[in-house]
């Protein structure tokens, strides 16, 4: 590939986890559970109705600079994260 075709390759492989359809009290365990299944190069992006600041925060305390946080779309209702497991 060369060009624009180059450039519009992913950088990483994201893997749907829409949080909206778990159990409230069940949710950052299969958060957690989730990025820990991950390997570098991987990604899960995360769908949910609120933004879950909280959770980004214990994210970043257990996993540190090996996961990194980008949002995708941040509306109220609508909340899309990738999850980006680093080397």
């Amino acid at each position: 590939m060369t060009g624009s075709a180059a450039a519009a390759a992913p950088e990483y492989t994201p893997h749907p986890f829409d949080a909206r359809g778990i159990a409230r009290r069940f949710r950052h365990s299969a958060i957690f559970g989730a990025l820990g299944a991950l390997q570098a190069g991987e990604a899960m992006r995360f769908v949910n109705d609120h933004d879950p600041l909280p959770l980004l925060a214990q994210i970043q305390d257990r996993f540190g600079e090996r996961v990194e946080i980008r949002y995708l779309q941040r509306e109220a209702g609508a909340i899309v994260i990738d999850f980006i497991v680093r080397g």
